[in-house]
């Protein structure tokens, strides 16, 4: 308990020498350069620290990217910044940074595993410097909020936001589906805000603002064959059970469901997912809600867990900006446009599944990984989304998912890879077997423990599924000898 405080003080303490270099850059007036990632963990991240540099009345320029190459650096370098702040990214870029961006000083506020060396203009505030587990006791949002609260305690009215993004970043490994470690303390500081409030209950997506059947409709995670997407049999499924989808003329929400309701409605579900062999599915359909108080009912954004599907929809069908204008504060046309591409993004991961699933040899199960062949067909922005949904829908959870599609702009594929806390818990590292595949084929990779992705050449794709099946057999045999 002794190390765990120590560890917790230490990053507090590089929180607040990072709250004191962002506070002297906007004191001299200097122009602040920030990148953060687009998925919903990094736009919660980004709305964090936009709003911290709003109220700090700094001079700066926010800006959503995938990832890092030599034209994020050349327009970095062209801005002249002062200060440049890398939010749930950066860690994993360390040699690229420190050998091309020297004129300025970096903030990098991660929760990935680092890779390489920091140059002296690089100060990190990053969870596993200190042995502190990046992938469920902190997000890349988290890091931002404790930053943020360094620079002000008042911003402890974000806690929402920093409970946002680790949602998003599937970090409740905690049982019942809670958030622990570093996470929970942020938690503890939205209730004591009064911007929080939590509760047990069914993980239905939309729990608070959509009909029940729509609500098992739009629900992927767990994703539920023959009822998500299809609104119809969701209907034809609440028939079977007795429960009435309407009470006179209303339609009813999940939250209007009796106690014994919700009891059959829960063993319904898990005995349809056994049927269809997805067994796992069934463990994450009760857990710990997060709302958000001060929202408006009737909002996505009043459930933490579909404020953060809002926002990876934003990101992942390339409207970034409306997310993190959101985080910021915008309830206006904003989240209007963000509902629709919300809506978009539910019909694009039904299509995605659908088409995995309609055809043999999309999906692969070789000797120690699932393969997801998403090919020109499956956007690259989605494919770490597609990927996180199956992992936990596959019939033998004790193998890896590495699923990848081609992008757009260069022959190049992007890869995601997902696994089960069973197996991180035992020794598996999907970071480093993806660093050290795609290194091994001319491209990059890192991440977390349970989820990582890479990039690497179209040609080297087979060669680079080969050895990562290689590796994580490898691995697991090394598990087994040692248990």
């Amino acid at each position: 308990m002794a190390r765990e405080e120590d560890a917790v003080e230490a990053f507090s303490t590089d929180a607040a020498e990072a709250a004191k270099m962002i506070v002297d850059s906007t004191e001299k007036e200097g122009f602040i350069h920030v990148v953060s990632h687009l998925d919903a963990d990094g736009l919660a991240a980004a709305g964090i620290i936009g709003r911290m540099l709003w109220k700090l009345d700094a001079n700066f320029r926010l800006r959503i990217q995938q990832w890092i190459d030599e034209r994020i650096v050349s327009d970095i370098k062209s801005d002249k910044p002062t200060l440049a702040i890398f939010t749930d990214l950066g860690s994993g870029y360390l040699s690229v940074l420190s050998e091309n961006v020297s004129k300025c000083r970096i903030v990098i506020l991660d929760h990935h595993q680092p890779v390489g060396e920091a140059a002296s203009n690089v100060f990190q505030v990053n969870p596993h410097i200190h042995a502190i587990d990046g992938s469920k006791d902190i997000s890349g949002a988290g890091v931002a909020y404790f930053v943020a609260k360094a620079v002000d305690r008042s911003h402890k009215i974000l806690a929402d936001i920093a409970v946002v993004g680790a949602l998003g970043d599937l970090q409740d490994k905690y049982k019942p589906r809670a958030l622990g470690g570093l996470n929970e303390k942020i938690v503890e500081d939205g209730v004591e805000a009064g911007c929080l409030t939590v509760e047990k209950d069914l993980m239905l997506f939309g729990r608070e603002t959509r009909q029940i059947h729509k609500a098992l409709a739009y629900t992927t995670s767990p994703f539920i064959p023959g009822i998500s997407g299809e609104e119809d049999k969701s209907l034809a499924f609440l028939a079977d059970l007795g429960i009435e989808p309407k009470h006179g003329d209303r339609w009813r929400a999940l939250r209007d469901l009796s106690k014994s309701e919700k009891q059959r409605l829960c063993s319904g579900l898990s005995d349809h997912l056994v049927a269809q062999g997805f067994s796992n599915g069934a463990l994450s359909l009760v857990g710990t809600i997060y709302t958000l108080s001060h929202e408006a009912p009737w909002t996505p954004l009043r459930d933490a867990r579909e404020f953060s599907v809002l926002l990876n929809s934003t990101g992942r069908m390339e409207k970034a900006g409306l997310g993190t204008a959101i985080c910021m504060g915008d309830r206006g046309a904003a989240l209007e446009e963000a509902e629709e591409v919300l809506g978009e993004y539910r019909k694009t991961i039904t299509v995605y599944l659908n088409w995995l699933t309609e055809e043999t040899g999309r999906i692969d199960e070789l000797e120690s990984i699932y393969v997801i062949h998403g090919g020109d067909f499956i956007n690259e922005k989605m494919i770490g989304t597609i990927s996180s949904i199956l992992s936990t829908n596959l019939p033998k959870p004790d193998k890896p998912i590495i699923a990848y599609a081609t992008t757009g702009e260069e022959d190049e594929v992007k890869i995601s890879a997902r696994t089960l806390e069973m197996l991180t818990t035992k020794g598996l590292d999907l970071a480093e077997i993806m660093r050290i595949a795609s290194e091994k084929f001319e491209g990059r990779g890192g991440g977390h423990n349970i989820a990582a992705g890479a990039q690497v050449p179209s040609r080297n794709v087979k060669a680079f599924v080969a050895l990562v099946n290689d590796l994580v057999k490898e691995k697991m045999k090394t598990i087994e000898k040692r248990s």
